[in-house]
């Protein structure tokens, strides 16, 4: 770790790169961004935007969960309660004839009623109240091998599943005819979110994390001409407003998340305009 903690003070010689604290955070988040731009494309593709938002206001239950079993780490309850959640609420969308957001918002709204319930009524909510809002500076070293893990694996699945995942997202009827089994895929998408959404909403916040996964997708799709235009530019855009916020937070002592938000709104804004005004011809 010594080692690349002299190479980012080579490479950006800024007076906050000499705290362990600042290079933490700037490497947490070279990881997350790519991982949550391309989860993020494909969410927005498939009109799942309610779907993660609703996975982060489960963290709260799982939470809660986790303190009630006695559980010494936390993070295992949240994964385990957000996996279950995410495939029942997978299930319960495909037997319903009401519109994925209704059964989302339903999930969403009982999942976080019943954390804030549970929590308020042991006296722990105050214990665990910021994960409402996230602190990235607070990553240590083992966290960030961790983050290390997970943006391996999500990029070695995506690499294998994109093509079927990509199939699904346009046309369920076709995907079908091609083979593809269709609830396997969405259940496996879903359970990619649920873990990447639980391992980083101590860093990010639960108020936070769908903003910062939706936004840079969305911006990217309003400019993007193709489909790997569409990632890469999401990419960047998600790698931008995670440094630059990081750096404008060190400097006005805003909250690095919202500070990142921010930015990710700003440019979103911009393409948009970019999208209405006809600059870029798709």
């Amino acid at each position: 770790m010594e080692v690349i903690y002299n190479f980012l003070e080579v490479i950006l010689p800024f007076d906050f790169m000499e705290y362990t604290f600042m290079k933490n955070a700037f490497l947490a988040i070279l990881l997350v961004s790519p991982v949550f731009a391309i989860i993020g494309t494909m969410i927005v593709n498939k009109k799942m935007a309610f779907f993660s938002d609703a996975l982060g206001h489960s963290a709260l239950t799982g939470i809660a969960i986790g303190m009630l079993l006695g559980m010494t780490n936390i993070n295992i309850s949240m994964i385990i309660f957000a996996i279950v959640f995410a495939l029942l609420l997978n299930f319960i969308k495909n037997k319903t004839t009401y519109g994925a957001d209704t059964i989302i918002s339903v999930f969403s709204s009982i999942a976080i009623a019943l954390g804030l319930a549970i929590l308020a009524q042991s006296g722990s909510f105050n214990k665990y109240s910021n994960y409402l809002v996230g602190d990235i500076l607070s990553i240590s070293e083992t966290e960030i091998i961790y983050l290390f893990i997970a943006f391996i694996l999500t990029f070695v699945f995506w690499n294998y599943l994109f093509n079927k995942l990509n199939a699904v997202s346009l046309n369920t009827t076709l995907a079908k005819s091609k083979g593809i089994n269709v609830k396997l895929m969405e259940n496996i998408f879903a359970v990619l979110i649920a873990i990447m959404v639980m391992i980083s909403i101590r860093w990010v916040g639960i108020l936070l994390i769908n903003s910062l996964i939706i936004l840079p997708a969305a911006s990217s799709r309003n400019v993007a001409m193709s489909m790997r235009s569409y990632h890469l530019i999401a990419i960047l855009i998600a790698l931008f407003s995670g440094i630059l916020g990081l750096i404008i937070s060190y400097y006005t002592n805003i909250p690095t998340g919202p500070m990142i938000v921010i930015i990710s709104g700003i440019i979103y804004f911009i393409t948009f305009g970019i999208k209405k005004l006809g600059i870029v011809n798709k």
